[in-house]
């Protein structure tokens, strides 16, 4: 069976962000999929069947990103597709580049995309 198959057996109504996931595990196999939107296999696998435990959002957000497309305007480097935006939050804060310090502190100031809380965390200010 095929993973498009396996989703729209699963999924009533079919999301148009599973559909564009389905299609690509078909084309490129789960560890394919997974390696584009930046998760493991088994995530796409659980997706796909709907059994995912985690925040489905997250994933619609990298997919929608990654194969989608989608795109977001960040404080500090401007218009970047959604995926990207949630790896450059996901990095450490990093003294040695500036880069990364305005990054940083852009996704803890209130940026509308930032998974994060608006405010600093106890510890997480270096600034």
């Amino acid at each position: 069976m095929s993973h498009l198959a396996k989703a729209r057996e699963r999924w009533t109504p079919l999301p148009d962000w599973v559909e564009e996931l389905a299609d690509l595990a078909d084309a490129q196999g789960l560890k394919g999929a997974a390696q584009k939107i930046g998760v493991g296999g088994s995530t796409v696998s659980q997706v796909l069947s709907k059994s995912y435990p985690g925040v489905i959002s997250n994933i619609e957000e990298r997919v929608r990103g990654a194969l989608m497309r989608q795109t977001v305007i960040c404080p500090v480097l401007d218009e970047m597709r959604r995926d990207v935006c949630l790896d450059w939050q996901a990095k450490p804060f990093a003294a040695t580049s500036s880069l990364r310090v305005a990054i940083h502190r852009a996704c803890r100031s209130g940026c509308p995309h930032s998974k994060h809380s608006a405010k600093p965390t106890k510890g997480t200010d270096h600034g």
